[in-house]
């Protein structure tokens, strides 16, 4: 396994300094927000890019890839009755995966549950046809780019839409695309009504990707969610991907959250030695 940081917490840090704390305790990887660029991916100039990629490589960090696609947009939204909305996230998430492959990253994670979650007089099924509709536009981009979207399971706290693994991997069987997969996330299992370890066991045929985080926003060892039979189970199935934290209190500050995650998962990964 190898270990990512969300760069979104580390907030108007200056990129010299995060990458510096990113390196420091043993991450290797950044997972990009695209609102953290500056700019909407259609602004974003060629050069840009470039400068963008080179900044995070030259420190020694990888990227890996985007998520939160849809945060802090306006105008699309992936459940929607709207057509004509459901087009422009289609081509928005396109540009999204053109991004991700010109800066040397390979997956998407689909979460940003406010452009998701449908309204009572929805059903789940009419929401999931419409989000099927949106991602089945996408296709042709993320097979010419190669990059993976990863559909990301929330919980309840967050919406009403893919609450459950089950439900994402349903659409995955049902798309057949090797450019489509599953990306779980402790906090959002921690939701389901089995353990998480027997979640991540029975995934393992569609898992791309994986967040950790504790319940309580933070990141792995800073709350009561034990991981050691989370990285047990990651063991078991034979997950050799990355693993990030994504945290959603930046209260303790990005070097606590970037230490501690990374000393809690250190210490699993060495008990299962």
């Amino acid at each position: 396994m190898k270990f990512a940081l969300c760069n979104e917490m580390f907030g108007e840090m200056p990129w010299p300094q995060s990458l510096e704390i990113t390196r420091r305790y043993g991450y290797t990887c950044w997972e990009l927000a695209p609102f953290t660029l500056g700019a909407p991916p259609s602004e974003l100039s060629q050069p840009r890019r470039r400068e963008i990629e080179r900044e995070i490589r030259s420190a020694g960090i990888d990227i890996i890839g985007l998520h939160w696609l849809l945060a802090k947009t306006e105008g699309y939204h992936l459940t929607t009755d709207d057509r004509e909305t459901r087009r422009r996230t289609a081509e928005y998430l396109a540009d999204l995966a053109r991004l991700c492959r010109e800066l040397g990253g390979w997956v998407m994670v689909l979460g940003s549950p406010q452009q998701r979650n449908f309204p009572p007089s929805m059903t789940h099924d009419q929401a999931e046809a419409n989000a099927i509709e949106v991602i089945e536009q996408l296709l042709p981009t993320l097979e010419e780019t190669q990059v993976t979207l990863a559909l990301e399971p929330l919980g309840p706290a967050e919406g009403n839409f893919w609450n459950h693994a089950s439900q994402a991997i349903a659409v995955i069987e049902r798309l057949q695309s090797p450019w489509v997969k599953l990306h779980l996330d402790c906090k959002a299992m921690s939701s389901e009504d089995r353990p998480i370890a027997d979640v991540i066991r029975s995934s393992a045929q569609h898992l791309v990707h994986f967040h950790a985080n504790d319940p309580n926003l933070l990141g792995p060892g800073m709350g009561e969610l034990d991981f050691l039979p989370i990285f047990a189970a990651l063991r078991d199935i034979g997950y050799d991907r990355w693993v990030s934290v994504e945290v959603f209190d930046y209260s303790p500050g990005p070097e606590t959250i970037a230490r501690q995650s990374m000393e809690c998962m250190q210490r699993c990964l060495a008990a299962l030695k």
